[in-house]
């Protein structure tokens, strides 16, 4: 318990550390927009294919489930639609982001930490929490949502597919039991769940890398322990928000 408000103390202290005015908005902003690209782009094949097939997936195991005839079949658009908005897109892939967007963070900086070259922007005059870690943070918390808003509109489109292919439903009832009984707070539920995500997605890896100590092997451990420990601080958050806003 004592190593786990440790761990909490310093996430907080890296990040209050980071707080401050750049020396050079111009670099800072070139900076951001790298992890943009880092982040959001580059993720950007991972997430629609396995977007893709979560719609798929989902939808044919809904159909196959529902065969009673006293069910209609418009119930598999909308268990696909709020399974995708409510739990797949954010939960899964803030999960898969975990894995590909935060080791690549922890090693980055892990890397930098051995080789000395945070070291060497802080002899610079350069703060390099806030060169570092904040740009991560902050287009993190951009870019994680509007992929999560892609991703949803993906997997509900290989729904449809599904739908289509394998002749579960018509398209007529596909669209039909897309807009039955739709709670508009649902969307609204999942950005909030995204943020948060993104959040942890960005900032435990950062303290991981950050702080890391040793050579390779412990670059490897930091990346490693990063992502085990971003996906089960997604899954505890995703539980709590569920419970505080459903």
């Amino acid at each position: 318990m004592t190593k786990l408000f440790e761990h909490i103390g310093k996430i907080l202290l890296m990040i209050k550390g980071g707080m401050n005015k750049p020396e050079n908005a111009k670099v800072y902003w070139i900076e951001f927009m790298e992890q943009c690209v880092d982040i959001g782009i580059r993720s950007l094949p991972i997430v629609l294919i396995i977007s893709m097939f979560l719609g798929m997936v989902v939808t044919i195991q809904s159909a196959y489930q529902f065969v009673s005839p006293y069910i209609s079949k418009t119930v598999v658009a909308g268990i696909v639609r709020d399974s995708t908005i409510l739990e797949l897109s954010p939960t899964v892939i803030c999960i898969v982001l975990a894995g590909v967007v935060g080791s690549k963070i922890a090693s980055e900086l892990g890397n930098m930490r051995v080789s000395e070259q945070i070291d060497a922007l802080e002899m610079m005059g350069v703060n390099s929490l806030t060169y570092l870690v904040i740009p991560k943070i902050v287009a993190a918390v951009i870019m994680v949502p509007c992929l999560i808003v892609l991703s949803i509109a993906v997997s509900i489109w290989g729904g449809y597919l599904a739908c289509i292919f394998s002749h579960i439903i018509s398209k007529e009832q596909f669209f039909e039991g897309l807009t039955q009984e739709f709670i508009p707070f649902n969307v609204f539920f999942a950005l909030i769940k995204a943020v948060f995500f993104a959040v942890i997605v960005a900032t435990i890896p950062s303290y991981y890398g950050y702080y890391v100590k040793g050579g390779a092997l412990e670059i490897g451990r930091a990346s490693t322990t990063s992502v085990i420990v971003s996906c089960i601080l997604i899954l505890c958050a995703d539980y709590g928000l569920s419970i505080l806003l459903l």
